[in-house]
């Protein structure tokens, strides 16, 4: 095929960055690891410049030799991941994936994580632009936590939690916190947070002397639980996408 050897510049198109990710290539994050390794290529040119101005209707884009399309119909999950599952989509361990809970034949990724032993809800999709915004630690969205720990936390720790707990990898933001409830000695505490960090509310309560013994995730921004069971999932409303969108471009025109 004769493919003509013309880049969009200037401000027509779109950045080539955002392009792929909205296609459900990969992650902002990935998708630009990529560019910069040379693996995209616009009408038969290496780029490098993630920048770039492509138009999605009359350029041929590639990514590892293969043609990335314009999105057309992305799909937007809300899943309840029980125990056990890894939020991931590979596991050299051969243990349980969040993927293998939803539908076959589209490539769906998780937006953040939870840990194998944490349940609760998380989002999946191939909106890869979306992903990438409601995820970026400069404007995480609040998400919320239903956490079983160890005692009673008195006032001094609960304080500690809404200040901020220092951390290994710095002092984490205000978190807020609730007693949800008892169950013998130990203690439900409702929290929540906006920052993306790796097992954060185990680590910010075990810090206080309080470790996790159970936890789940009950909300993330405006979405809840509902009616959800552990390994089943529903399909966001047109509604509850515009909303997100809205969210993630709102945190998005704060920080820019």
């Amino acid at each position: 095929m004769d493919v003509p050897r013309r880049l969009v510049a200037g401000g027509v198109g779109l950045r080539l960055n955002k392009f792929l990710a909205g296609a459900g290539v990969a992650s902002r994050r990935k998708v630009e690891a990529l560019i910069a390794a040379g693996q995209v290529k616009v009408n038969g040119e290496v780029v490098r410049e993630p920048g770039r101005r492509v138009d999605p209707e009359r350029d041929v884009v590639l990514c590892g030799g293969r043609r990335v399309h314009p999105a057309s119909d992305r799909v937007y999950l809300l899943l309840y991941k029980p125990r056990g599952y890894v939020t991931t989509t590979r596991d050299p361990q051969g243990r349980p994936k969040v993927t293998d809970l939803v539908p076959p034949g589209r490539r769906l990724y998780p937006v953040g994580r939870l840990d194998a032993d944490t349940e609760g809800l998380l989002l999946m999709t191939d909106d890869g632009e979306l992903a990438y915004l409601l995820t970026h630690p400069r404007y995480e969205v609040e998400k919320t936590y239903l956490a079983l720990v160890k005692g009673g936390p008195g006032l001094q720790a609960l304080q500690r939690l809404r200040q901020g707990v220092r951390l290994e990898d710095g002092i984490t933001a205000p978190a807020r916190v609730r007693i949800a409830g008892r169950e013998g000695v130990d203690t439900w505490l409702e929290i929540t947070i906006h920052e993306g960090r790796n097992r954060q509310v185990r680590r910010m309560s075990a810090a206080v002397g309080h470790p996790v013994l159970a936890l789940k995730r009950t909300r993330i921004a405006f979405l809840d639980v509902g009616t959800l069971q552990p390994g089943s999932y529903r399909h966001l409303t047109q509604e509850e996408v515009t909303r997100l969108k809205a969210l993630a471009t709102a945190h998005q025109a704060g920080f820019s």
